[in-house]
């Protein structure tokens, strides 16, 4: 069977090669000694054409690679499992030296699926078994590989477990095993050469090992086995076996080409990945490959104190000036140390090395304790200053960037001494936001960066076009573009990267409708002509196309808010929200489109991330709108209500509602701003027995039995508010029915009559006095209904009765009230009001309910179906009973109860799946032990699932079962007689006992076992849902409260006057409705910004309040005493580190005095200072 991974890539060995040898060149050895080849393979294993070709290889005398080699598709390529280690298979691959290095930079990226990295760190030298101090491990440890995690870097080395690659590789293992987190994985990159890996036989399959194992053995020298502990191997081949520096030229190139690739996923970012050659100790060959790097614009930080070559390097670089010729102090280093056959060419390479001095960096284990990270730096950026202004910078600002080194970009970069242009932040921005580095984000932010200036149409576009690959942004807008219905890519280009070069706002904006539903307009509409259906992008012409890209967005902040939310970027995200207007919805808004994202992300990590971030947003939305209702509840009222032209003119309880955001909904504010629009003008405290009485005799309005709020009341408070930030609009109401009042120029009553008028509008127009008459009609509607079907349903041909033809009626209001509701509630179009319509479960109780009845009168007027008429009409009644429930949700109490029934109906139907399971089992086992002869469908379906059922609620039938207690009757064991049921049919008798047996076992399971199972499962749900079934319900309340405000106040039948008027009033008098604006409200602009600004404030306040808490909480605390405590131990290691320079520098002057002291003596004692001036004394304290 095919591997998938192999099948995958069966494209590389037509990609990638190998080398053999097609010239055998005899090596001259001792007499006796084995006969090689100058390749280092023996005649035997070379090809037949290497051997047979004696006189071309009689007259050469020198093996050369690129002559006497072939390339051929490589044999060893895939995964390698190192025995014995535990850990995952490592990639690798054997090709020749003279690959392409973008393929293989491709293979690694694309196909192996390793990170980009941010930094290439070659470490060099140390080949062969060297001694390394132990200050050069901590260097390896503590500082390389941490830098490498901290940095996103990539470590390459020579693979090999000997000299500084096996330390190297040990330093990764021990950073992977004292990790806890999975995402901190090291990349260790192995480039050594094929001919002197041991045991690289065991590697070699043609069609790619996936994996092979690789078992250590003890190696036989030259050769050395690969280290486990790198995560990749470039096995390069020249030909050659057991001869090292084979890979030293593709490594080379590899180096160059990564040194001119972008910074992140395919290149986006703006600045080149930096490449450092790190030299530790090395032999003469090193010079030469530290020259080759600085003539390739590639830094090299020497480790002094290592030896070997990075010492002599860095003795020379310190003790000349820059423009001096280093050859005769090169010559006097170099004697002794190297072979004398090569210090000319080794002297040449030292004075290119100083002529590029700049871009090599001396590090030494004396410069005290600085982070290993800063010092790579400093060493990549030291050749960029060359003058002080802030573009000199730019390239360090770019590296912290890429790094997220947010602290040194805050205390080296933005320290105060540095002036940024704005313009020169823009890429810097860029690079964090696709990075996501929102410490960064903010920091250019708070340094002068403008995000209105900053974000144009075509930079968020790119921004999006830059999502991670594995993403589910990525996903979703390459199903938009259909690069995932393509064929795949064909064998010969397997490496090609999809992009998303070309993505339009237009895909983004179908992603948000498919996200947040019908409540908000569509998002980016008419931007960009070339990203709609149907136009191409030839029908922009490039003037209009570079106007729309450099066009600015009129939101940013919300903009680059919705764009981390899509990418699930939880920290980036909090600091837009943050900085964007409209904080309540916008947050709503992000719960609705991260809870929607987690129903498709596949990966459960990044589902559960999802749903973590959705519940901190609702939480957020929670406290701003509860700092809001302290500082000003009918601001707070209007802020739920009003149409937000940023988020597509949806409302906050819309957006709640569509977030499935249930504790905001169960909070102080929001309750009652329901109530409050339950209730309408009436006081909240009014019996329900007033409100019965007056619905029935209408007069008792204009009475004192129902108590009305005052609108002088509502109004004061705002008479005295002082003119403040507070005071942002002038017409503040305190209730929502004032608030909307449809009478703005006159709210006080002038006269009687419109007293009277008021009062009785207020009255029919309150939710709770259409609930009560829809609760009593509906009543007597149930009643009616019964009475037809128990005591007045006459057959036809007989007529229908004046009871059944009022029902009729009366079912047809109830008809035209849910076309009502369906077809022309609400502003949106007939095809969104319908299917907003159908998503609701009692609306689709209400259609289900109608059409039976419809059925069942359909069935009921001819005879022939009259009875099956009756029964659908029976069971319509049911549903019409069941619909009861509905209105019990308003209560406080029952309400509640409502949620947990509704979940407990889940544990019913689990546990019926068992009892289905185990009612079948003992059905058909016992009849076909008792009644094997019976024939009869019917009587076999009744018996195996109807008489087990009744057997559980102790209905047990002994006398058909037990054989001690059947009585003799006329039975026969035919089953043709018993099928034409001419005799009963007779009972089995044999085994017997076990018909008794089981059902002693059914019971037992069944009565002690499922049903003490079905009500543990009762407790479960009731204790677990019993604390939020509150919650459950007040989020219910909203749409309950939201129906019956929008019916009409008379209940059915009579509720064709409601909408005979209401006809009259919208199409024929074209008057607006105002009961409406209850739960949407349109501001002026004026009045909008002056909301959203008191919103702001609170938002402030909120976030503040926030901050504090934290900063006290015990947490906080011990972090900044633990900082404290590390910034005093810093601070002592610096006095030490002045102490010892102290006592060196005493030391120095006590030498110096003695040398002194001495000269005096030695000039006085001689000729030379006679008869002159005695010298000095020394000046006593």
């Amino acid at each position: 069977m095919v591997n998938p991974s192999q099948k995958d890539q069966a494209w590389i060995p037509k990609l990638f090669k190998k080398k053999v040898c097609t010239t055998f060149i005899e090596q001259p050895s001792e007499a006796g000694g084995p006969c090689l080849c100058q390749c280092g393979n023996a005649r035997s294993n070379h090809i037949s054409v290497a051997t047979e070709d004696a006189f071309g290889a009689a007259i050469v005398s020198k093996w050369v690679s690129a002559q006497h080699t072939t390339e051929r598709p490589t044999d060893a390529y895939g995964e390698v499992e190192f025995v014995g280690t535990g850990r995952r298979p490592s990639k690798f691959i054997r090709l020749s030296d003279t690959s392409n290095p973008a393929a293989a930079y491709a293979l690694v990226t694309s196909q192996w699926k390793i990170p980009h990295p941010n930094l290439v760190v070659s470490v060099v030298g140390g080949e062969g078994e060297v001694r390394v101090r132990a200050w050069l491990k901590d260097v390896l440890r503590k500082g390389l590989v941490k830098a490498a995690q901290s940095t996103g870097a990539w470590i390459m080395t020579g693979g090999l477990q000997t000299g500084v690659g096996k330390y190297v590789g040990e330093a990764v293992r021990d950073h992977t095993t004292a990790s806890t987190n999975s995402s901190t994985h090291v990349v260790a990159m192995g480039i050594a050469p094929w001919g002197m890996v041991e045991n690289r036989l065991c590697l070699v399959n043609p069609k790619g090992s996936f994996p092979t194992r690789y078992i250590r053995t003890v190696p036989a020298s030259p050769f050395s086995p690969l280290d486990a502990n790198h995560s990749a191997f470039f096995l390069v081949d020249d030909g050659t076996v057991g001869k090292a520096g084979g890979e030293a030229f593709f490594r080379a190139r590899l180096e160059r080409y990564i040194a001119q690739q972008k910074v992140g996923a395919g290149g986006a970012g703006s600045i080149e990945i930096p490449v450092l050659v790190l030299l530790i100790c090395g032999d003469s060959s090193m010079f030469k490959r530290v020259s080759e790097a600085v003539h390739s614009s590639i830094p090299c930080l020497l480790l002094r104190g290592s030896g070997g070559a990075a010492d002599c390097l860095a003795e020379l670089l310190e003790e000349t000036l820059p423009g001096e010729s280093l050859k005769i102090k090169a010559l006097e280093k170099m004697q002794g140390k190297f072979p004398d056959n090569k210090l000319e060419e080794l002297v040449e390479e030292a004075e290119r090395i100083g002529a590029k001095r700049e871009l090599v960096t001396i590090y030494s284990d004396q410069e005290g304790l600085e982070e290993f990270e800063t010092i790579l730096l400093k060493a990549l950026v030291k050749a960029c200053r060359r003058k002080s202004e802030a573009a000199s910078y730019l390239d360090e600002l770019r590296l912290a960037v890429a790094w997220n080194r947010v602290d040194i970009a805050s205390t080296e970069l933005f320290c105060g001494d540095i002036i940024w242009e704005p313009h020169l932040l823009q890429d810097p921005m860029r690079d964090a936001l696709l990075g996501d580095r929102p410490e960064l984000v903010r920091l250019f932010v708070e340094n002068g960066l403008d995000v209105g200036q900053f974000l144009t149409w075509g930079q968020l576009e790119s921004l999006y076009a830059g999502a991670p690959e594995g993403s589910l942004l990525h996903h979703l807008l390459e199903r938009r573009q259909g690069i995932a219905h393509e064929p795949a890519s064909p064998p010969e280009c397997p490496l090609l990267d999809r992009s998303l070069s070309d993505c339009h706002l237009s895909q983004v904006a179908r992603i948000l409708y498919e996200l947040l539903g019908d409540i908000c307009a569509p998002f980016y509409v008419g931007l960009h002509p070339a990203g709609q259906k149907g136009i191409g992008t030839k029908g922009l012409s490039p003037k209009a196309e570079a106007l729309y890209r450099t066009e600015l967005s009129p939101n940013p902040w919300t903009d680059l808010f919705i764009w981390a939310v899509l990418l699930n970027r939880g920290e980036m995200a909090m600091y837009f929200w943050e900085m964007a207007p409209d904080a309540v919805a916008g947050a709503l808004v992000a719960a609705r489109i991260l809870r929607e994202l987690s129903h498709l992300e596949m990966e459960a990590e990044e589902t559960a991330s999802m749903k973590d971030l959705a519940m901190r947003f609702e939480n957020l939305a929670i406290g701003v709108f509860n700092e809001c209702y302290r500082n000003g509840e009918p601001r707070a009222y209007k802020l739920l209500v009003r149409r937000s032209n940023l988020w597509g003119g949806a409302t906050i309880l819309q957006l709640a509602h569509q977030a499935e955001a249930r504790l905001f909904f169960a909070q102080d504010g929001v309750q009652s701003l329901l109530t409050q629009n339950w209730w309408g003008e009436m006081e909240q405290n009014t019996p329900v027995w007033k409100l019965l009485l007056t619905f029935f005799c209408p007069p008792l309005i204009f009475t004192k039995l129902i108590t009305f709020r005052s609108m002088d009341d509502d109004l004061r408070p705002d008479l005295f508010q002082p003119i403040e930030l507070d005071s942002l609009d002038t017409d503040v109401k305190t209730t929502i029915g004032d608030m909307m009042a449809e009478d703005t120029a006159s709210p006080f009553p002038t006269s009687p009559r419109r007293f009277w008028l008021r009062h009785w509008r207020q009255f029919w127009r309150a939710p709770v006095t259409a609930f009560l008459g829809n609760v009593v009609m509906y009543l007597l509607f149930l009643f009616l209904f019964s009475y037809v079907l128990l005591m007045d349903f006459a057959a036809p041909p007989a007529s229908p009765s004046a009871s059944e033809i009022m029902l009729y009626i009366w079912v047809f209001t109830l008809v035209c009230e849910e076309v009502r509701q369906g077809c022309f509630v609400g502003s949106q179009p007939l095809l969104k009001r319908v299917r907003q319509y159908l998503q609701d479960t009692w609306n689709q109780f209400d259609i289900t309910a109608l059409l039976l009845f419809m059925l069942g009168v359909a069935c009921r007027l001819f005879p022939e179906s009259f009875e099956s008429g009756r029964t659908i009409l029976c069971l319509d009644f049911m549903v019409f009973t069941l619909r009861l429930i509905h209105i019990f949700a308003v209560n406080k109490q029952l309400g509640p109860k409502m949620i947990i029934v509704g979940k407990m109906m889940k544990d019913v139907f689990l546990f019926l799946f068992f009892l289905g399971v185990w009612l079948v089992a003992y059905g058909v086992t016992t009849e076909g032990l008792l009644l094997p002869h019976d024939r009869r469908l019917p009587w076999i379906f009744r018996r195996v699932f109807y008489r087990p059922y009744l057997q559980i609620f102790g209905q047990i039938p002994l006398n058909e079962i037990d054989a001690a207690l059947i009585a003799a009757a006329n039975c026969t064991y035919d089953p043709l007689a018993i099928l034409m049921e001419e005799a009963q049919p007779c009972t089995n008798t044999y085994a017997n006992w076990l018909v008794l047996v089981l059902l002693v076992v059914f019971l037992l399971v069944a009565n002690i076992l499922l049903l003490n199972l079905l009500i543990a499962m009762f407790s479960y749900t009731f204790a677990k849902v019993q604390g939020n079934s509150d919650i459950y319900w007040k989020s219910q309340r909203y749409n309950l409260i939201l129906e019956y405000h929008s019916r009409p106040a008379l209940a059915p039948p009579f509720i064709l006057i409601s909408h005979l008027h209401l006809f009259i009033k919208r199409h024929v008098l074209k008057v607006q409705s105002t009961k409406g604006r209850h739960f949407l409200l349109e501001l002026s602009e004026t009045q909008n910004a002056r909301l959203l600004t008191w919103e702001s404030v609170q938002k402030e306040n909120y976030l503040v309040a926030q901050k504090r808490q934290k900063r006290d909480s015990d947490t906080e605390r011990l972090r900044r005493t633990s900082q404290k405590v590390d910034q005093v131990l810093k601070q002592l290691s610096e006095v030490k580190e002045s102490e010892r320079r102290l006592r060196t520098l005493e030391a120095e002057m006590e030498y110096c005095t003695t040398a002194l002291a001495w000269m005096v003596d030695v000039l006085a004692q001689s000729d030379i200072a006679k008869g002159r001036k005695a010298p000095p004394a020394r000046k006593k304290d």
